[in-house]
């Protein structure tokens, strides 16, 4: 398959014409959404936290994730403040000195599966969406790799499988969809021993956190954080310091995802259009380079061949016509030899 550049071009424009009079949007809608009704989330109260990490073991178990290379119970990994990978989906970090006269504080970071998230507002393939249950799922089947997600997360959550060379995905915590939609606890929500994670409807958890603010006034900031950030999130928290002194933004506001990136997915659609042809004539213009590069390869081992016949054909000409030489010369000398030892004979016998 051979594309010309003028060809190539003029797919690249007649895709931009098609898309700038389509009505069709690809992107996700900038309208603001509220939530679904019933909607599930979870309430993480750091106060209550004590750092344990079988939170993190346990969705390490749940999502199949390789071991890591210190042992959950080892304190030591806290030293250091980590972020979500591919191979670690929730993470639990220390604050020291975070305020006069208290421990440490434990705050655990993981996708907040916000009700509008700015991942499935990024995604032009709609890889990511949000259920009606509450989580932010992902489709690896629709997934083109643009990791615009990642980008657009203000969480900086979404993680991508460069180690995966194959069949790499973005990925991040699911809030255990599969195990909700079998009537099951979040992993790391069934294996916390202080309750600091509790999980149900978003508007009970709510409900359940202005109750421990009201009756625990001294040991609580009065705010929840994720009722409102980026238009609210399902997974909410609880803390007795400042947020920002627990590595959570301060900075989001409470306008949702989509009402902030709407000028810039204005974009997307002509993007996801383009997409299809951009593959395409790179493809072309790959195959036709390979093609190409064959085509020479061949051409280089053919001249090589002939090349190497015409120097073998001239040694074997040389050779035969050095053999040619040699048996001659030997027929002479054996003709000669004869013709001495007959002369010599004659000789004796005239003698």
């Amino acid at each position: 398959m051979s594309i010309s550049r003028r060809k190539f071009l003029g797919l690249i424009g007649a895709a931009g014409v098609s898309t700038a009079v389509s009505n069709s949007v690809l992107a996700a809608s900038n309208k603001h959404f509220t939530g679904y009704p019933e909607s599930l989330g979870v309430l993480h109260d750091s106060v209550r936290c004590v750092g344990c990490r079988q939170c993190e073991e346990a969705c390490n178990k749940v999502n199949g994730l390789p071991k890591p290379e210190q042992p959950f119970f080892d304190a030591s990994v806290l030293d250091k403040n980590r972020r979500t990978t591919a191979k670690a989906y929730t993470v639990v970090n220390r604050y020291d000195r975070v305020k006069d006269g208290i421990a440490p504080v434990f705050n655990k970071t993981q996708c907040n599966h916000c009700l509008e998230p700015a991942c499935a507002s990024a995604c032009f393939v709609k890889a990511f969406k949000k259920a009606k249950n509450g989580a932010v799922t992902y489709d690896a089947s629709l997934c083109v790799g643009c990791r615009y997600c990642m980008m657009a997360c203000p969480f900086d959550i979404p993680s991508y499988e460069y180690d995966n060379a194959l069949s790499p995905k973005v990925v991040k915590c699911t809030m255990c969809q599969p195990r909700i939609l079998e009537g099951k606890l979040p992993g790391c929500v069934e294996s916390c021993p202080r309750e600091a994670l509790v999980f149900g409807k978003r508007e009970d958890l709510i409900k359940i956190a202005r109750s421990r603010i009201s009756r625990y006034p001294k040991n609580y900031v009065d705010h929840i954080y994720g009722e409102h950030e980026m238009g609210g999130t399902s997974w909410m928290y609880l803390s007795g310091v400042a947020f920002q002194k627990i590595g959570m933004r301060e900075d989001l506001g409470i306008k949702p995802a989509p009402e902030l990136t709407s000028g810039a997915l204005s974009v997307v659609p002509m993007v996801a259009a383009l997409w299809p042809v951009l593959l395409t004539g790179v493809y072309a213009i790959t195959k036709r380079k390979e093609k190409i590069e064959t085509e020479e390869k061949n051409q280089a081992v053919s001249s090589a061949m002939k090349e190497t016949r015409a120097v073998e054909g001239i040694k074997l000409g040389e050779a035969l016509i050095k053999a040619e030489k040699e048996k001659k010369e030997a027929v002479e000398k054996v003709v000669k030899s004869g013709l001495d030892n007959a002369a010599k004979a004659n000789t004796e016998e005239a003698a």
